[in-house]
């Protein structure tokens, strides 16, 4: 009988259910390291809009992919799977459990299912053109050239621009199209996904008082620092939530509580993508942070996953 696959956990669910904190607590029970899936954590400086783990957090548990990149800089998927699958295979010698903390599901899924994924560099020129095109002529334009060299991959692609040109980005440099690049591989590690939730007016109470604390900590003079810095609006770092609806307050093309509107509207939004993104997984075990003894259950879940090892109990 084949040796089972050693663990990891994946602590997920839409933003503001807790994650990171579930992850500190955690690490009271089992000895943990937590991978950074979540992809605005990667960029140093951007710490308030993000909800970024403190110091004082990330010196309880191992912290990794936090803080690697210059808001320049971009995070690949494929550079995300090779470093989240190192840094498992590293952990696991250590003895100690990878959890892979986050709500960005491309870059999870990625690692956690296998993806095979074309290893082609981004080509500043050509994207340019792209988006030249795209803009002159319309997304349209884009996904019907895509439709013809490779029709599997703009209908994966559907009118996401941005997968679009990377589709027709991997079929100009490799000549083949992208959707026979790609596939699914077995992985070394088990794995195992726990979804958190709240029910979504509470949720949305507890975000909307987030985005008045951010606010109140600095995520205007955060922004602004970054810009002065001479980082680009047009950057990918900024097109997060909680720094494009920023820049527009500091252009005054917007009011303070305009601005504060459109985070909190936003971020509404984005958290309904993310519950149906994750409803798909039949994998998934849910956890209503909402409900009295929530984290003795996830504890219990987490140490009877074989090849745990825990260190101790504590009070739900």
């Amino acid at each position: 009988m084949p040796a089972a696959k050693p663990p990891v956990i994946i602590l997920t669910g839409p933003t503001a259910t807790g994650k990171t904190a579930t992850a500190i607590r955690l690490a009271s029970d089992v000895d943990i390291d937590v991978i950074n899936g979540d992809s605005r954590l990667f960029y140093r400086g951007m710490d308030i809009g993000t909800a970024k783990p403190s110091k004082a957090e990330r010196a309880i548990a191992p912290h990794h992919l936090i803080d690697t990149l210059d808001p320049r800089d971009a995070m690949s998927l494929a550079q995300f799977q090779d470093q989240a699958n190192a840094l498992i295979v590293d952990i696991h010698a250590r003895n100690r459990l990878p959890v892979i903390v986050g709500g960005t599901q491309q870059y999870i899924n990625a690692v956690i299912e296998g993806w095979q994924i074309p290893r082609v560099a981004p080509q500043p020129e050509l994207r340019a053109q792209l988006q030249a095109d795209a803009e002159q002529h319309g997304r349209e334009s884009l996904l019907a050239r895509l439709k013809t060299l490779d029709p599997a991959a703009a209908a994966s692609a559907g009118l996401n621009t941005r997968r679009i040109m990377r589709a027709l980005e991997v079929i100009t440099v490799t000549g083949r199209p992208m959707s026979e690049l790609q596939g699914k591989r077995e992985t070394t590690f088990s794995s195992h996904l726990i979804a958190l939730s709240m029910p979504r007016t509470r949720l949305y109470e507890r975000i909307d008082a987030r985005v008045h604390t951010m606010v109140e900590a600095g995520l205007v003079e955060e922004v602004a620092s970054l810009l002065d810095k001479g980082i680009s609006p047009d950057t990918p770092a900024f097109s997060g939530i909680g720094y494009r609806q920023v820049i527009p307050y500091l252009q005054g093309d917007i009011t303070l509580d305009q601005m504060i509107e459109r985070i909190q509207h936003d971020t509404h939004r984005l958290v309904r993508h993310q519950e149906t993104w994750l409803r798909k997984s039949t994998s998934a075990i849910w956890i209503n942070v909402s409900e009295p003894g929530w984290y003795a259950t996830l504890r219990s879940i987490v140490e009877a996953i074989p090849g745990v090892n825990t260190h101790g109990a504590s009070e739900s």
